[in-house]
């Protein structure tokens, strides 16, 4: 399970620096790296994904 939470919790930093690099620089770097491939559909619900798992952590956290 921890290696689920460092996997999830590296997705999520990955998403957010490439929305910091959309927003800064209009540069997507998922897409410049894989194109507009299936592989970057599967990388964005990933990441998605990431951040319904981390949800749980964080709510026990805030809770506890």
């Amino acid at each position: 399970m921890k290696k689920l939470n460092a996997l999830t919790l590296l997705l999520l930093v990955i998403g957010g620096l490439n929305w910091g690099l959309i927003g800064l620089l209009d540069f997507n770097l998922v897409t410049y790296l894989f194109g507009g491939t299936l592989l970057t559909k599967i990388i964005y619900i990933l990441v998605g994904l990431s951040a319904l798992y981390q949800l749980k952590p964080c709510y026990e956290k805030c809770t506890n």
